[in-house]
């Protein structure tokens, strides 16, 4: 096949939700050492990662306006920029309130992408669940590359140092971005930002049931996915008893899986339906905890770790449902505001998992997923059966 711009726009934006995925992710693999130095716990850790990803949350309504109004290539490079500039002060944070200011700040900078992309690429692409899928494993990619690198830096030279991978990295991608996407022309260049605000539309659209079926279940969803990316590699450290370095390393397992699987649930959610895709990720993620918290051997750990990384690629299913709902007017503005509200909700994942941890132990706490995971799993289940067609 003759490569086309659309294959380049792509693979530059999958670059750039790699930087803000590497900013977000640095921090988790080195959380016991940083227990340590700041002599914090899990749960003031949590609210830390609770904020950056509650940041993460609240711009995504707020970067589809901007898309409008000034295009998405620069809210897409802001994104990248802003994700490497404000990841070093994690690395200079010589209080634990700055370390937790500025995990806030990557999140918001983070935050400004994911939207943007989304609808740039929902325009761009028929297949829009392959495409997506695609874009998505830019997440994959870093959980691989990041937990590994960040573990290798930190035990010779200490987690500062190797936080500050998010910065280096943010260079040659930035200007890969910059040279190679075209300036995209703003949709609504006259646009005020308060006119883009529609209080009525913005509830027409979050009160139809399809939209509010799927948000139920992305909520749920994504509340795992957050506690899942803070605590894997701690769970493993503290529950299973593995090194840091062998934690993550198979945090980087558990990234491959999601990110080669998450193009294969893409392709199945445009091939035989979002429930049906869904339906895998809830199963497999189900089964995958079992095995975690399951008194078994290294293989079945990692094989945990595979079927939680099929359980977590629910993006690729549930995302383009929202889509599947929204008029081509809609969907920068109208998805950033959907992203908003249910990763809002979400936003609690990172805290709830630490304090469950803290109170009742990693057991209970990932069991916990478990049983959430059936409520999606229910929910797919009686959209079938009672014909919803939501």
């Amino acid at each position: 096949m003759a490569w086309r711009y659309r294959d380049t726009v792509l693979v530059c934006c999958t670059l750039a939700f790699f930087v803000t995925m590497v900013g977000r992710l640095a921090v988790s693999p080195v959380i016991p050492e940083i227990i340590a130095e700041f002599e914090v716990s899990n749960t003031l850790v949590g609210v830390a990662m609770t904020g950056m990803w509650l940041a993460y949350a609240l711009t995504q309504f707020p970067s589809g306006v901007l898309a409008d109004r000034h295009g998405e290539r620069l809210i897409i490079l802001a994104s990248v920029v802003g994700t490497g500039l404000t990841s070093l002060l994690i690395v200079l944070a010589p209080h634990f309130a700055i370390f937790l200011v500025g995990t806030v700040l990557v999140g918001g900078a983070a935050g400004l992408h994911y939207s943007v992309a989304t609808a740039l690429l929902t325009r761009t692409y028929d297949d829009i669940g392959t495409a997506i899928g695609i874009h998505n494993a830019g997440a994959p990619v870093a959980g691989l590359l990041t937990p590994v690198v960040v573990a290798w830096i930190a035990v010779r030279y200490g987690w500062r140092p190797a936080v500050a991978i998010t910065a280096v990295v943010t260079v040659p991608i930035a200007v890969l971005f910059a040279w190679r996407v075209r300036p995209t022309p703003p949709r609504f260049p006259e646009r005020r930002l308060r006119d883009s605000i529609s209080v009525e539309q913005s509830l027409e659209i979050l009160s139809r049931p399809s939209i509010v079926y799927t948000g139920v279940i992305a909520i749920i969803c994504d509340f795992i996915w957050q506690g899942v990316a803070t605590f894997l590699p701690t769970f493993l450290v503290e529950f299973r008893g593995y090194s840091t370095t062998t934690a993550s390393i198979l945090f980087g397992c558990y990234f491959v899986a999601l990110g080669v699987l998450q193009i294969v649930i893409g392709n199945l959610s445009d091939r035989f339906g979002r429930d049906t895709a869904t339906g895998i990720c809830a199963v497999a993620g189900m089964l995958g905890f079992g095995l975690l918290i399951s008194p078994t051997g290294p293989g079945g750990v990692f094989v945990g770790i595979l079927l939680v990384g099929c359980g977590m690629g629910w993006g690729a299913a549930v995302l383009p449902r929202f889509m599947d709902h929204l008029s081509a007017e809609e969907q920068s503005v109208g998805f950033g505001m959907i992203r908003t509200v249910y990763m809002i909700v979400a936003a609690s994942g990172s805290i709830a998992i630490g304090l469950f941890a803290d109170l009742f132990g990693w057991a209970v706490s990932f069991g916990i997923l478990i049983g959430m995971l059936a409520v999606v799993l229910a929910l797919i289940v009686a959209n079938w059966a009672l014909d919803l067609r939501y």
